[in-house]
């Protein structure tokens, strides 16, 4: 058995279930919010599709950084650090770096140095199940799951020639006038920021690291944007609305709830301060408030699935999972496709340890999977939920999944290895199986010596 993993006939003789342990360290933060990610996609789809892209096909991601950075990287990935975020004025000043970043897709511009050999092992966080009440000292308020580094690394790593960088900002002009987009933002934000070329090296942002910038560059950036036609394009009330709300849930999640007191007083009456105060009320353990907060801002927008997702995530951080799927029901019945909405409904089922609704929670966390094939965190669930019912091989066949999701290859063949001896020949849960043994370094003639082992 030369390419099977060691461990192996270890495997076939546990019988507990692998169990994540929280681990604390220096990390980035892979953030996962569906408000959020349905935001940037509303205005990056038609760029990345004026780019060339094929929107599906390219991945956006979100890093919970303070600093100044956007990255484009193998497997047409992409991210955003929220510093980023937080300093773009305007919906199209992100749509501009976005338009570079995918005029470095687009190029097939290589990284002089690869982030996967960086050595960063970023958490997996998820907004809608509350993980981030951990960044704020509490760790015990949510399940941090410790990610692979294949997403993204010490981002300071990444260097583009000045030639690959004069060819983004080219393609991204083209693609913001082919949407429809001014490229005023993209001038904007570098314009901004010039002041960046007379630091050090070490004092600059990293973007400005990675890509190098020059008043020659930004004159002559301009010049191109002022002959489109689109150049007198302006965001729409509603992409600044969108904008501003995004800005005002990162801050809420991402600051301690007294900065986003100062940052939102209660003078300020619009939608987005008080949204970032229910969230602060949250992030302060005031449950009450926080919940009656919420329900005025319900009130007024009834079809709002996010509030319903806040309100359903503070009873449920709150031990209450009962009162918590309604608020996650009714987002899932407004939003039907959002992926990790439907986890959240799961999972609120799942706290109730009621073993006759574990197969509803599962039917939940495999309509989320549809949506979103290679989420980790429902795969342990659904390991959860049927190793609760005792169905062993089902419940290691998830575990496996969530293994091989993250690039955990030894173990994902250790658990799909005990799948296999306890699923049903010729199911489709034990070709799964197989296909994984296979995917992670086995072959057929391995896992023929592996049934003589098992007969013996």
């Amino acid at each position: 058995m030369s390419k099977l993993r060691s461990g192996w006939l270890a495997a076939l003789t546990a019988a507990t279930l692998w169990v994540a342990t929280p681990v604390l360290a220096q990390a980035q933060s892979l953030i996962r919010d569906t408000e959020i990610e349905m935001t940037i996609r509303e205005g990056a789809d038609p760029i990345l599709e004026a780019a060339g892209l094929v929107p599906d096909d390219v991945t956006i991601l979100l890093i919970n950084d303070s600093t100044l950075n956007a990255f484009a990287t193998q497997g047409l990935r992409m991210g955003f650090h929220t510093g980023l975020i937080m300093e773009a004025d305007t919906p199209n000043q992100f749509l501009g770096v976005l338009a570079h970043e995918a005029g470095h897709l687009a190029g097939g511009h290589t990284i002089r140095n690869e982030m996967q050999n960086a050595g960063l092992r970023p958490f997996l966080l998820t907004m809608g199940l509350g993980v981030l009440a951990a960044l704020a000292g509490a760790p015990d308020a949510a399940a941090l799951l410790v990610g692979s580094s294949g997403y993204f690394g010490t981002l300071g790593a990444l260097t583009y020639s000045r030639s690959q960088e004069a060819a983004a900002d080219q393609a991204a002009v083209t693609a913001l006038e082919a949407a429809g987009v001014s490229g005023e933002g993209l001038v904007e934000f570098f314009e901004e920021f010039r002041y960046q070329e007379l630091f050090s090296e070490e004092r600059r942002f990293p973007f400005f690291r990675s890509h190098p910038l020059s008043a020659d560059r930004i004159s002559g950036l301009r010049r191109r944007v002022a002959e489109q036609s689109h150049y007198d394009a302006s965001d729409t009330e509603e992409a600044l609305f969108r904008h501003r709300v995004m800005q005002a849930k990162l801050y809420a999640f991402l600051n301690a709830p007294a900065y986003t007191l100062q940052r939102y007083p209660s003078t300020d009456t619009s939608f987005e301060a008080r949204y970032a105060r229910a969230i602060a009320a949250y992030r302060a353990a005031n449950t009450d408030d926080a919940l009656n907060q919420i329900d005025v801002l319900l009130e007024e927008n009834p079809e709002n699935a996010f509030l319903w997702e806040l309100r359903g995530q503070v009873l449920f951080e709150a031990g209450r999972p009962v009162d918590a799927e309604p608020a996650h029901r009714r987002a899932v019945d407004l939003l039907p496709e959002a992926g990790l909405l439907r986890l959240n409904l799961a999972q609120a089922i799942i706290a109730q340890e009621r073993p006759d609704r574990l197969q509803e929670a599962i039917a939940e966390l495999h309509r989320s999977l549809a949506y979103e094939r290679d989420n980790p965190f429902a795969y342990l669930l659904m390991s959860q939920a049927y190793g609760s019912l005792g169905e062993d091989g089902q419940a290691r066949l998830a575990q496996a999944e969530y293994h091989f999701s993250i690039s955990e290859m030894e173990e994902a063949q250790r658990a799909a290895v005990f799948a296999r001896s306890r699923l049903e020949p010729g199911s489709t849960a034990y070709r799964r199986a197989i296909d994984i043994i296979l995917a992670t370094g086995a072959s057929l003639e391995d896992i023929a010596d592996l049934d003589r082992a098992q007969e013996n």
